[in-house]
């Protein structure tokens, strides 16, 4: 009976606290201006003074954007040339779950390194209730900003050929989302490039979970990459650390990799690397002459 009782009072917990659950995936933080190389907080990467950018390639962005709660205002930044993006190939980088742009930084400023200072240009951007951008945190916010800032591009000029997506841990369900479904947004995506993705909301639950039920009991969100990856036709590059404790390879990235059956595909494994420290891992170089290798193809 006392099981029982504790069975109960555990669904009761859980079904009380599903909008929290809900927001699993979302981890923002709100600032009241970006500082960028002069912010003091944590960072996804310790560049350590390497591939830094001047400050005439930063460009702070902001636009209108209409969320499901209503207009609101997103922030992006954009490191290259702006008068070039009608000839440059663009890198659109969809960052992870946590806190804003100034965390991710450091990663903007290895894109841009790719391949060379200035080879590629580099759009970042917050989702709603991320650092500057106002709104709520949620799934179908995510893909609407997603969809705001490709149509930036395209008005900057930008094709098809040029624009890549890259999408890293919670960011790899936008580019799959925008790969999956080409025809739904302003630009299509010729190559895209997967770090840490995890296979579904209901995987990540399940990982997690205490009782063995559906994800769909305790979350809304619908997000499925292991599902949608199958669908993209363009060539992916998959990154995943091989140590990588909170989005395993083998049941988020290794999924994703394999369902991917159309067109062509390569994977990049590195050893010693976690979720955040890959880049480190496989050396900063290594990684990113990996990606304008693939980029390059």
């Amino acid at each position: 009976m006392k099981n029982y009782l504790l069975i109960g009072l555990i669904i009761t917990l859980l079904m009380s606290c599903r909008k929290r659950l809900d927001s699993f995936l979302f981890n923002p933080h709100q600032l009241e201006t970006y500082q960028l190389d002069a912010y003091q907080g944590e960072l996804t990467l310790d560049l350590e003074g390497a591939f830094n950018v001047p400050d005439s390639m930063i460009h702070q962005l902001q636009w209108n954007v209409a969320l499901e709660e209503g207009q609101a205002q997103m922030s992006a930044i954009y490191v290259g040339d702006t008068t070039k993006i009608n000839s440059d190939t663009i890198i659109l980088y969809c960052h992870g779950n946590k806190d804003h742009m100034d965390f991710y930084w450091p990663r903007q400023k290895l894109y841009a390194n790719t391949g060379g200072l200035g080879r590629y240009g580099i759009l970042m951007f917050d989702y709603p209730g991320y650092g500057l951008s106002e709104g709520k945190a949620s799934e179908q916010n995510m893909y609407i900003s997603t969809a705001r800032a490709i149509e930036w591009l395209k008005d900057q000029g930008l094709e098809d050929s040029r624009f890549i997506i890259f999408g890293f841990s919670l960011g790899s369900a936008a580019a799959c989302e925008v790969a999956g479904h080409p025809a739904e947004y302003a630009l299509s995506p010729s190559k895209i490039i997967l770090e840490a993705p995890f296979a579904s909301a209901e995987t990540m639950i399940q990982d997690a979970a205490l009782l063995s039920m559906p994800g769909s009991f305790l979350v809304d969100l619908q997000i499925d990459n292991a599902t949608e990856i199958k669908k993209v036709e363009i060539p992916l590059l998959w990154i995943h650390g091989i140590d990588d404790h909170f989005l395993s390879l083998t049941s988020h990235g290794q999924i994703v990799y394999d369902n991917k059956t159309i067109g062509y595909k390569e994977s990049y494994l590195v050893p010693g690397g976690g979720h955040e420290t890959t880049p480190f891992a496989a050396g900063y170089q290594n990684y990113i002459d990996r990606i304008s290798a693939f980029i390059s193809l």
